[in-house]
């Protein structure tokens, strides 16, 4: 018990220690939020003799839960199986491995990434002759993305038998989404979207198996809690109902995902979701300087949907935060390359001590331009991302193909290097395969010595993976993966094709594997280790070069860095003149929260910076309001802005998008009667959280009207 506690404050202390009921930790930038996860975890497992598989810690990414393992299991002994330490969608693998059956889907289903989607589109072109591209591709992808909202469709993906036909009558999208259903259900493969909702749909219809894992987990936590969209917050609440335990960690001030889902509410409003919890604070923050912490304090108070906190430096006070403003992008940017060139020289700073962070992706290129005419070396995070490499997707298919043989993997791989079976014999394979309700591989094996397939390398390729099928037992993962490449001669193509960053991609693949088989200290299968890796999402790999750090800051959450240069602060790129329009004001509030994220990663010193000129549409470039609203005694100014320029960004900011960030007057409940000077009386008959609205049905009007909250004349009906 004592170790357990031994550098851990009074907050973490409670944190840990609060093990019954449903806990709120609201835990700010560097407070040590994963410190007070793992050691609650040990705590459950240690003192009070829980087996780990009635723990549930969900996180967000697979490199967070494999690094919370990694601790874990330095807690608690690495014998234990810690199995439930995950992401939301690896949980949803756990459970559909045990129970998909009761859906007529096997055990091994394969789980489909956007490659693989675009790979079924392409198959589906094929198939209707119609043209390719990539556009068409996002745009069919956004369109099944929304099917994919609700879980009506799953019901189409489990009837017995084949499903229904397409609508030839319908449109061509909607041909095209129906055959894109039906493919995927042939090769039993489930995408992200469906993980999630296969579980929906199987607890639903099958209110035993809600009930064997309810009565399974104990304990249930869940991390960066504010990232949670409806359908993971209902599925942790839906687990959490039996036992009533459930503890979530969190920072509504950074909350930077409302796009694609998240929504703060769920952190903010948690005792409105689950009366009497307890809530606890993390403010201390061991990462940053007073200086940063002060300033990032100050930017996040105009917030006003928020759990209001003041993140406390631990640290020493350091450097003044610096805000630069240069005469056009061209200065701005070798103003920054200067002030990494000094940091180094004067031994302050190694280059990877270094992080450049930007709103958008092209706002690295002067930076860039720079960098390379200095010859710094850098890496971008996020640009092309490992995972994505074609190489390395090449290099798991093999795996995939000796683990299920299945057609996604076939397809990749079957032609790489040259086997001669190029599109005709592929439509051949496919055309027997549909027919005969079989695989492609199976196929392939069953017609090896058809007419079409001669003078091919089909029976060298089939020879070679029946052996690896037969080794799979005898070998592990990285020896399996060496072998492969070997014996299906992808090595060889490899170095023949003279690319040595792909060759040095694919030591860096077997690199991770043998170190991930080593720090785990378990023998993973080759199933466990593919289902790990295809819910990969993130840069989920450590650069161990000495190199600069470019990045978005969406990319940059959960990272620090000792400096930290955040570029291109310019009013309409930071808040995003797109998102405001959008969104308005809980838009600004995420743009807000976006650059809040962003000056708390810094760690010893912040740089903000910007330029005059034009951006890409013609608008006058203006400073970001965001470096108005915080007082100037917390920077130092460098570069001359003008009096003139300022007060002309103020004006600019005030006529076009600006709005009003202060606290309504008052929290109106839905139902309550309400006066308005023009329209008279009315009853508030919803309120919309994302726009900050009133949906007020007035008893003159013949529709409703949305009324701002922050409209101070509608007042309360005595």
């Amino acid at each position: 018990m004592e170790k357990l506690m031994e550098g851990l404050n009074e907050a973490q202390q409670e944190a840990v220690v609060s093990t019954e009921g449903y806990i709120r930790v609201v835990a700010g930038a560097g407070s040590g939020k994963t410190r007070a996860l793992t050691h609650r975890y040990a705590f459950i497992v240690n003192e009070l003799g829980v087996d780990p598989a009635h723990v549930l810690s969900v996180t967000f990414t697979n490199k967070a839960a494999h690094e919370m393992r990694r601790r874990v299991k330095r807690l608690i002994g690495g014998e234990q199986d810690t199995g439930f330490i995950t992401t939301y969608h690896g949980f949803c693998v756990r459970v559909l491995r045990e129970d998909i059956h009761r859906l007529f889907y096997p055990k091994n289903f394969s789980i489909l990434d956007v490659e693989d989607q675009k790979t079924l589109l392409r198959e589906i072109f094929e198939d209707m002759e119609l043209k390719m591209n990539e556009k068409t591709f996002k745009r069919l992808l956004d369109k099944i993305g929304i099917l994919k909202g609700n879980t009506h469709y799953v019901q189409q993906m489990i009837m017995r038998g084949g499903m229904p036909a397409a609508d030839e009558a319908g449109d061509l999208d909607g041909q095209i989404i129906q055959q894109y259903l039906k493919k995927q259900k042939r090769v039993y493969g489930l995408d992200f979207d469906d993980l999630l909702n296969f579980v929906f749909v199987l607890f639903e219809q099958y209110p035993d198996v809600l009930s064997k894992w309810q009565d399974r987990l104990y304990y249930i936590q869940v991390d960066e809690f504010q990232d949670s969209s409806l359908k993971q917050f209902e599925l942790v609440r839906m687990l959490a109902q039996e036992h009533e335990n459930l503890f979530v960690v969190g920072d509504p001030d950074q909350t930077i995902y409302e796009w694609r889902g998240a929504d703060p509410k769920y952190m903010i409003e948690f005792e409105e979701f689950f009366p009497g919890a307890q809530t606890v604070f993390l403010k201390e923050n061991y990462r940053s300087t007073p200086e940063i912490l002060s300033l990032g304090n100050a930017l996040i108070k105009n917030n006003y949907f928020r759990v209001d906190k003041d993140m406390l430096p631990v640290h020493p006070p350091g450097v003044k935060a610096v805000h630069y403003h240069g005469k056009n992008d061209r200065e701005e940017a070798k103003w920054i390359v200067q002030q990494i060139q000094s940091l180094v020289e004067e031994k302050q700073a190694r280059l990877s001590d270094v992080a450049v962070l930007y709103r958008a992706g092209y706002l690295s290129r002067n930076v860039e331009q720079e960098l390379m005419a200095e010859n710094l070396e850098y890496t971008i995070f996020g640009g092309f991302k490992f995972f994505d490499r074609m190489e390395i997707k090449d290099a798991l298919a093999h795996l995939k193909m000796i683990a299920a043989g299945d057609d996604l993997s076939f397809s990749r791989i079957i032609n790489v290097p040259k086997r001669q079976i190029g599109k005709k014999r592929m439509a051949f394979i496919r055309q027997k395969a549909e027919a005969e309700g079989l695989s492609y591989y199976e196929t392939l094996k069953k017609y090896e010595d058809h007419e079409q397939l001669q003078r091919t390398g089909a029976k060298a390729f089939i020879a070679a993976m029946e052996e690896l099928k037969e080794r799979k037992k005898e070998l592990n993962v990285s020896e399996l993966l060496q072998e492969a490449m070997q014996k299906t001669g992808y090595e060889a193509y490899r170095r023949e094709d003279g690319d040595q960053e792909r060759l040095d991609n694919l030591a860096e693949l077997l690199h991770s594997i043998v170190q991930y088989e080593q720090t785990l200290g378990e023998d993973i299968d080759l199933d466990e280790y593919l289902q790990m890796i295809s819910l990969y999402t993130d840069h989920d790999r450590e650069e161990r070069m000495d190199t600069i750090k470019l990045m978005t800051i969406h990319t940059a959450k959960g990272l620090e860095f000792p400096y930290v240069f955040v570029i291109g602060m310019t009013e309409g790129v930071m808040p995003s003149v797109r998102t405001i329009r959008q969104r308005k004001e809980r838009g600004l509030e995420e743009e807000r929260r976006l650059a809040y994220v962003a000056v708390t990663r810094a760690e010893k010193a912040l740089y903000m910076t910007e330029s005059e000129g034009f951006q890409n549409g013609g608008q006058k470039k203006y400073p970001s309001r965001f470096i108005f609203e915080v007082e100037e005694d917390l920077y130092e100014r460098v570069g001359g802005l003008d009096p003139a320029l300022i007060e002309e960004a103020e004006d600019y900011i005030r006529a076009s998008h600006h709005l009003k960030q202060e606290a309504p007057q008052q929290g109106f409940e839905k139902g309550t009667r309400v006066h308005h000077p023009v329209f008279g009386i009315g009853t508030i008959q919803s309120i919309d959280e994302k726009k900050n609205t009133y949906l007020v049905f007035f008893d003159n009007l013949k529709a409703p009207r949305p009324i701002s909250r922050m409209f101070k004349k509608l007042e309360k009906v005595q």
